[in-house]
């Protein structure tokens, strides 16, 4: 398998702390429980005591006659009596009547009340309304509690029907010292640095630009490749700006419902009118900016509304000038034209992947807070790593902390990053993935294949490692390595490519005789590489100078596709593709046959060794009368 790293595109990887919804179930659960809690302790202090016995109002009478009570007090109607030896019990008067009258209706004469102390309690106050309204109003208040909380975990679990149309923008502040980013974080893409600055002056000093009668552009689109730092410089201009940032998805504008996007998208800009100057960043715009038009959905369809309601707001009747939208996307060909004229997105900032000086900086950035070992050569890794993006590099120096910690190191050295480079690559090793005997000396010949062509060939980049340590989906592996960063490749380069990945085919077809399934992914790549020779780059004497976009093929209106050119065309570019494959294969057949020993030697010291870096290799290519490809620098700062 060889790796070409001169069109690698790697996601960018976005670690997002966003708080998940708990469960609706979950809630419902937990609700019923709190209030079963609830209820029971409110049955336990409201529980009836023991009340004293009741006595009627003429016993009562005969006890007083008989000198038998102590004590009685009055509370309205209720009267608690505590008798000589201590019994206490309760017993009812009437209400209008005073308790001697009441007594006296019985028989009994004011002096025989001479030693019985009576004493009367109020029952107007604070204590005896709350005692009396308690219990009818805790049952109510444990019910309103019940349905707040019930409503409480309902709005956490974004079910809320009236704040469909509000703006689920998240709002940077430029006081927040701990998440400002500036340039000084951003290492490389200098042209798109200087490009953002103009924004920056404009939201710091308006004055100067509106004197001479300049106006900044109200839209800034960021294109470029996944993991090139399109959403860091975004924060980045908001934090050299100190201005407000208002940050957002643009899947975030579309649901269900129709007419949601476009109200969230006036709710916005709204709430940035009022923030003014701020800056509003949509990332991944490309969600709902794409071509209206497509014959789905026609005026009614939501994201075309969205789009309208954006277009709308970024250049209609009222002027906005203190609020610039700025809005990335790695897909800038799909966007509506309306979207991208002058006007509204009129500046457009491309990113590109990091040359080897821009990597080198990047890595030096990531590295500030990891602890690095005297070893470390960030050139060498920077050289060793073409194709890769921003965010490749940040997954390399943390998967190289990963392996020093792994490995309880305290710091990080060279070869942990080496390491990286291929887990980043490829995966991690399988090394419980054990092949058998002849697997492995199958897979032994098929990368020695590949790396014999590749080092034969005058156009192939140079051969760095050869491993048949599984990683990923690959069984083995050939890194390969151009001498210097290229934006343009040559017809040779791409033919020599090509020779190059169909060596372990030819390899295992010319020593065993048969071939495997290890081939299928260099057989589809070099295939693509071809089929792009001749329909995309001019690069075919049959077919001559035409392009003919990716295949040829477009979509119809209702799905399907159709050519845009003739059979005779497509069968002219079949036999092209098939002849420069064909061409590929001798190419090989004709490196493999010369330098038989060279492969039987590579394939041999492959099965002892497992991995040659590229000194072993190359002193494998001399002891077999090979000549290595030398790089234009050897020694690294």
């Amino acid at each position: 398998m060889d790796l070409n790293f001169l069109n690698k595109n790697t996601p960018e990887g976005k670690g997002k702390n966003t708080k998940k919804a708990p469960k609706f179930s979950t809630n419902i659960a937990g609700a019923i429980f709190v209030f079963m809690v609830i209820t029971a302790l409110y049955l336990l202090i409201s529980g009836t005591p023991k009340s004293p016995s009741e006595v009627p109002i003429s016993d009562l009478a005969k006890s007083v006659i008989a000198g038998e009570v102590k004590d009685i007090v009055v509370e309205s109607e209720d009267l608690t009596i505590t008798y000589s030896d201590g019994t206490i019990k309760k017993a009812k008067k009437e209400v209008e009547a005073s308790l001697s009258q009441t007594l006296a209706n019985y028989g009994v004469k004011p002096e025989m009340l001479a030693g019985t102390t009576i004493e009367v309690k109020n029952p107007n106050g604070f204590g005896y309304w709350v005692i009396n309204i308690l219990p009818y109003l805790l049952p109510i208040l444990f019910i309103a509690f019940f349905f707040w909380y019930l409503s409480r975990q309902v709005k956490g679990a974004g079910m809320q029907a009236f704040t469909f149309g509000q703006s689920k923008a998240r709002i940077t502040d430029p006081d927040d010292k701990n998440n400002r980013v500036t340039f000084k974080d951003v290492a490389g893409c200098k042209e798109a640095k200087e490009e953002l600055k103009e924004i920056v002056d404009f939201l710091k000093s308006p004055k100067k630009f509106l004197e001479i009668g300049a106006r900044i552009p109200k839209g800034v689109i960021l294109t470029g490749a996944p993991g090139t730092g399109k959403t860091l410089l975004a924060r980045a201009v908001a934090g050299e700006a100190s201005v407000p940032f208002f940050h957002l998805s643009g899947s975030e504008f579309v649901e269900m419902f129709v007419g949601v996007g476009a109200s969230r998208v006036r709710d916005l800009f709204k709430m940035a009118k009022k923030a003014a100057p701020a800056i509003i960043f949509v990332d991944e715009i490309d969600a709902i900016g794409r071509t209206r038009g497509g014959g789905f959905g026609g005026g009614n369809d939501e994201r075309e509304q969205t789009l309208n309601q954006i277009l709308v707001e970024m250049d209609g009747f009222e002027p906005n000038d203190k609020v610039i939208v700025m809005a990335a996307t790695n897909r800038p060909d799909v966007l509506d034209p309306a979207l991208i004229r002058p006007g509204r997105f009129d500046r457009k900032v491309i990113l590109d992947l990091p040359d080897r000086a821009d990597r080198e900086e990047i890595l030096k950035i990531h590295a500030i807070k990891k602890p690095l070992a005297e070893d470390i050569n960030l050139k060498l890794i920077a050289e060793r790593t073409p194709g890769f993006s921003g965010a490749d590099l940040y997954s390399l120096m943390n998967e190289g902390a990963i392996l020093a910690a792994r490995e309880n190191r305290k710091k990080v050295f060279q070869f942990d990053l080496i390491r990286a480079i291929e887990k980043v690559m490829l995966g991690p090793e399988r090394k419980s993935h054990l092949l058998s005997k002849k697997e492995k000396e199958i897979t032994a010949y098929h990368e020695a294949g590949h790396a014999l062509v590749a080092s034969v060939l005058p156009n192939a980049d140079p051969v760095h490692k050869v491993s048949i340590v599984a990683r990923g989906n690959a069984g083995g592996y050939t890194l390969k390595l151009p001498l210097e960063d290229r934006r343009l490749q040559s017809k040779r380069e791409f033919i020599d490519d090509i020779a190059m990945s169909l060596g372990g085919y030819v390899a295992e077809k010319m020593v065993f005789g048969d071939i495997t399934t290890g081939p299928s992914s260099d057989l589809q790549g070099a295939t693509n590489l071809a089929r792009a020779m001749v329909t995309r780059f001019g690069m075919s004497d049959l077919i001559g100078p035409i392009s003919l976009e990716d295949g040829g093929l477009r979509p119809e209106f209702m799905g399907g596709v159709e050519k845009d050119y003739s059979e005779n065309i497509s069968s002219k570019v079949d036999s092209e593709v098939s002849r420069i494959m064909n061409d590929g294969i001798v190419s090989a057949e004709k490196v493999l046959t010369e330098h038989r020993k060279a492969l039987d030697a590579i394939a041999h010291r492959l099965i002892e060794v497992e991995t040659l870096e590229r000194e072993d290799f190359e002193k494998v290519l001399i002891a077999n009368g090979i000549e290595p490809k030398r790089k234009e620098i050897e020694k690294m700062v």
